[in-house]
């Protein structure tokens, strides 16, 4: 098997983030009805998306006990899982796999404020203290 694209695409993280954000599963009406309103998705591309997301195992559904043409989709994968493996597949393919070259890459690119020097500092040790632990 290649390597299948298993992560939301652009499009669909806008679909994602509507679930991610709703505390209980919504129809895809539901979620149409939430998509930013500077989205130029149409209704048939949102089903089409949330669709793949099934078919990737990012998002599952439920079938109406009263309706059983209206489903009920909910995530499988948090925002947290699929930004972890989207950071991972970004680096193996345009870093070779090299984290150091990656972090190098974006930092370099980044114009960060002394608070957010801090805060990337604590994200560090707390990282190094993590990989302490194994």
């Amino acid at each position: 098997m290649g390597k299948e694209e298993l992560t939301p695409s652009e499009s669909e993280w806008q679909v994602m983030e509507v679930l991610w954000g709703s505390k209980e599963p919504l129809t895809s009406s539901e979620v149409i009805s939430r998509i930013k309103p500077e989205s130029s998705m149409n209704p048939k591309m949102v089903r089409v998306l949330m669709n793949r997301l099934c078919q990737k195992g990012i998002l599952a559904y439920r079938v109406d006990e009263k309706d059983s043409r209206i489903y009920h989709y909910y995530p499988l994968k948090t925002r947290e899982e699929c930004q972890r493996e989207k950071s991972t597949r970004f680096v193996e393919s345009y870093f070779g796999g090299n984290q150091m070259g990656a972090v190098a890459a974006l930092l370099g690119s980044l114009e960060l404020t002394k608070e957010e020097f801090g805060e990337l500092e604590n994200i560090l040790k707390r990282s190094k203290e993590g990989s302490k632990k194994q």
